[in-house]
């Protein structure tokens, strides 16, 4: 019998030495040292898995927001959409400016005074 065989067989056995040996074995091959139940294993398996954080299926999961945005927008401007919220703020603007409550401008360098403001058109 080679040496190899004896060695197997001694490592199978349940003595106090084959199981210092397979725990060394264990540990120089990246196993498990000790024998683990089945919750043990569970949270071996969970830990071994990649993390959430990590997973494209978490991290990719919400829709793509500025380019969904930009979409609407050029649908609205060729008249296929209609964005009801930018047509009362339009709406809303439209109306101030009717009022005469239009927004200021102030140049650069320039304090608030009403005889060097201009009106946004």
């Amino acid at each position: 019998m080679s040496q190899l065989y004896k060695y197997a067989n001694l490592i199978r056995k349940n003595t106090p030495y084959a199981k210092k040996m397979r725990a060394l074995s264990n540990r120089i091959f990246g196993e498990v040292i000790r024998e683990d139940n089945n919750r043990d294993k569970k949270v071996v398996a969970m830990f071994s898995q990649e993390p959430i954080y990590k997973s494209d299926f978490y991290t990719k999961y919400y829709p793509r927001h500025p380019e969904i945005g930009r979409l609407m927008t050029l649908l609205r401007e060729y008249g296929l959409y209609r964005d009801e919220h930018q047509d009362f703020k339009e709406e809303m603007t439209r109306l101030r400016a009717l009022r005469g409550k239009v927004p200021w401008i102030l140049r650069k360098g320039q304090k608030k005074d009403h005889h060097f403001l201009e009106t946004k058109n």
